[in-house]
């Protein structure tokens, strides 16, 4: 089970304090959001503007770390999170050994490669690779990815805004990537049989309700991602009958 953003329903998303809540509540680490910013570096953020986390707008892929990191993406959610900066990705590595990092690639109109590369080298610089799970919307992303690190595990995110049926077919047929990650509202039970028949493993987002939890438990799925990370662990306790 995996913290969406970390645990982004109490804490700040994408932040150090979201990720430490998430293994707080239990969770089996946590899935987060890269982009190369505007100096090389790959920074931790879901949107490309920073507008919605931390007030002024500044778009992540042309300004520099040294800008970025004087942003405080916290405070919107509190002043107990007052001062919470973008960490990078080595950063989050670094800080959470034992975290299972789900990390998401992330692209605008035109993917950047440099990305999928840089990643790749991250994570085997950290010795993390049997930690981490790469996904992506992008096919572009995610085959540039597969390409510089085949021993990393890999999964194709989709969801119904992305013309879902041709675009799972594409990827997973030309890609071959060994996981899918789908929507909550796609994981319906004849579709989760029909991937996991196919030898997928499934990582579902987002999963915030028990009965959900409970559902895609006894189908099987290999992973849970969700807001709130420490709820549904418990259910997930509950599911099994602990």
């Amino acid at each position: 089970m995996l913290g969406h953003r970390g645990a982004s329903a109490e804490a700040p998303e994408n932040t150090l304090a979201a990720f430490a809540l998430a293994m707080r509540g239990g969770a089996d680490g946590f899935e987060l959001d890269v982009w190369r910013c505007g100096s090389g570096e790959v920074v931790v953020i879901h949107d490309e503007d920073t507008a919605r986390v931390a007030g002024p707008s500044l778009r992540v892929t042309r300004t520099p770390l040294s800008r970025l990191g004087e942003l405080d993406v916290g405070g919107w959610r509190g002043s107990a999170y007052r001062g919470e900066r973008i960490p990078r990705l080595e950063e989050v590595l670094a800080n959470f050994p034992a975290a299972v990092v789900n990390v998401e690639l992330k692209a605008a109109s035109l993917p950047d490669p440099s990305l999928a590369l840089a990643v790749a080298r991250l994570v085997r610089q950290a010795r993390a690779a049997e930690r981490v799970v790469v996904s992506s919307f992008s096919a572009g992303l995610l085959a540039a990815f597969r390409l510089a690190a085949p021993e990393i595990p890999a999964g194709f995110l989709v969801d119904r805004r992305r013309m879902w049926q041709l675009r799972t077919a594409l990827a997973t047929g030309l890609l071959r990537p060994p996981a899918l990650h789908p929507s909550l509202d796609l994981a319906t039970g004849d579709r989760v049989r029909a991937w996991m028949g196919r030898g997928l493993r499934l990582a579902v987002w987002t999963v915030d309700d028990a009965a959900e939890v409970e559902r895609l438990f006894g189908l099987g799925v290999a992973a849970l991602i969700s807001n709130a990370p420490a709820a549904v662990r418990e259910a997930v306790g509950r599911a099994a009958g602990g």
